[in-house]
């Protein structure tokens, strides 16, 4: 029987760094592709040798990850990095297969002459592909303290579980997310044209209307940048997102990853979460209307969490306390794109509009899990509130926000009230904002307070935007000191 000789696994290297041989580049398909926002942090990330880690790139499928990584390489070249001092490996590559971590970095050091101290930098593409990857790159985290290891997957859920047991101190993990909104519309070319910064970087929309229609193709296909790029898959992006990003966790990735036998049962439980998604739902009503029962709805669930398809969030009082036992939650998606995936694009009057645009606000803050994880809704029998935010230490609310796709809240205060009074009870918000259409300013509630109106798809822009550089949202944290009712004029009844 043949076996794979040294002399085609050397070719294949050499295929995949073009850089060894004389190359400046990355390969020309991913030379002009546009750069995500998260690039810069990513990037710095990589260059700081400070701290002995390796970097574990997570995400969903199809946002990007190799190509981020291949931004990365190319950046290094830029900067003067000698190209034989960079290894990419796609650990997918059947030709790669049975071959260890070390051994193709110990080929590597020898090819090209690099003693132990040289400072490399070291690329793992879908890692998951080999078994008890984390232990290797623990090892070699540990036995190779000058090469800068990196390491991504499409099976999220595998990756982050492995990579906290295993890599405790060795690894830092960084978050991939769908596409922001902000970056759709400066995909698309749009983000000037519509958006307005003023000097203390306060976003203003130039064209309400035009904004909105934007935002209505991000929740149908905007999430994915292979869909806003490219005009073919663009055509089909029902087809492709659930093809090529749904199917292949539910019907492959999680299957794999935790034995599961029933794939059309957690399939049709996700198709239920993602038709009710910004809805709160209950263990009860899911079991019912998946047919799955609780005590495997409740795995599923984390599974699904896991794979960065849902999110759950949990439910607060009037008074903001806990509930001992969350047997009602709200759901979303993190990406509204799925939805339409699985159910038809809505138009900007389609009754689904007002779950979506709240998915879409909560999916922005999705790369930033010192937020997301202190984002609650409250309800009581006189009322709901979309999103809260409190303070990790206190517990107390600082800020409320009530996601609306219309502009009804402007004209009628009654719309308000059970806002007014969550707040009355908790003088600790100095933030609160309600959604709208079209409007933008500020509105007295009941109590004497101010509420601010804000567009949702500008609200959507500002958090994807603003969040991963400067922690803001409007004012949103730090809420107060950042806005000032002066900012926004009054709105009429």
């Amino acid at each position: 029987m043949l076996q794979i000789s040294q002399q085609d696994v050397e070719k294949r290297l050499d295929f995949d760094n073009p850089w060894w041989t004389g190359g400046v580049d990355v390969d020309a398909s991913y030379r002009d592709l546009p750069e995500r926002s998260y690039l810069e942090t990513f990037y710095r990330l990589v260059v700081n040798r400070e701290v002995r880690r390796a970097i574990i790139l997570l995400g969903p499928r199809r946002v990007g990850k190799t190509v981020i990584l291949h931004q990365t390489i190319r950046r290094l070249l830029q900067e003067e990095t000698p190209g034989n001092r960079i290894l990419f490996l796609s650990l997918e590559t059947p030709i790669y297969s049975g071959i260890g971590l070390e051994t193709f970095v110990l080929r590597f050091q020898e090819r090209f002459g690099h003693s132990r101290d040289t400072p490399l930098t070291v690329i793992f593409d879908e890692v998951q592909y080999l078994k008890d990857w984390e232990i290797h790159l623990k090892s070699l985290v540990d036995s190779f303290p000058h090469i800068r290891f990196l390491a991504s997957g499409s099976a999220a859920a595998a990756l982050r579980l492995k990579s906290r047991e295993s890599g405790a101190g060795r690894f830092t993990e960084f978050l991939l997310p769908p596409l922001t909104f902000a970056e759709y519309l400066d995909f698309v070319g749009r983000e000037t044209e519509l958006i307005r910064i003023d000097e203390a970087d306060r976003a203003f929309a130039r064209d309400i209307d035009a904004l909105n229609l934007e935002f209505v193709n991000y929740l149908n296909y905007g999430g994915y940048p292979e869909a806003v790029i490219n005009t073919t898959v663009r055509k089909e992006s029902g087809r492709f997102i659930k093809s090529d990003i749904i199917d292949k966790v539910l019907l492959r990735d999680l299957p794999q990853l935790y034995g599961i036998r029933d794939i059309q049962e957690l399939n049709r439980l996700f198709t239920t979460l993602a038709y009710n998604t910004g809805n709160e739902v209950t263990l009860e009503d899911l079991s019912r209307s998946s047919g799955v029962s609780k005590t495997t709805l409740s795995r599923y669930l984390e599974y699904l969490e896991a794979a960065f398809l849902v999110r759950r969030v949990n439910r607060i009082d009037q008074n903001a306390r806990h509930f001992k036992r969350a047997t009602a939650f709200k759901i979303y998606l993190t990406n509204p794109s799925m939805r339409a995936a699985l159910f038809g694009h809505p138009a900007d009057d389609d009754v689904s509009m007002g779950a979506l645009a709240e998915t879409a606000l909560f999916a922005q803050w999705f790369h930033q899990p010192g937020i997301v994880n202190h984002l609650y809704y409250a309800r009581w029998p006189a009322g709901e509130i979309d999103l809260v935010g409190l303070d990790p230490l206190s517990q107390k609310p600082e800020w409320a926000t009530e996601v609306k796709w219309s502009d009804r809240p402007a004209k009628d205060g009654k719309l308000l009230r059970h806002l007014a009074a969550f707040r009355s009870k908790h003088p600790t918000i100095r933030f609160c904002e309600v959604t709208t259409r079209t409007i933008h300013g500020r509105k007295s509630l009941a109590d004497g307070s101010t509420v601010f109106l804000v567009p949702t798809s500008l609200a959507v822009y500002e958090v994807g935007k603003f969040l991963l550089s400067m922690n803001h949202f409007g004012g949103l944290d730090g809420a107060g000191e950042s806005e000032s009712e002066s900012d926004f004029p009054p709105v009429q009844s």
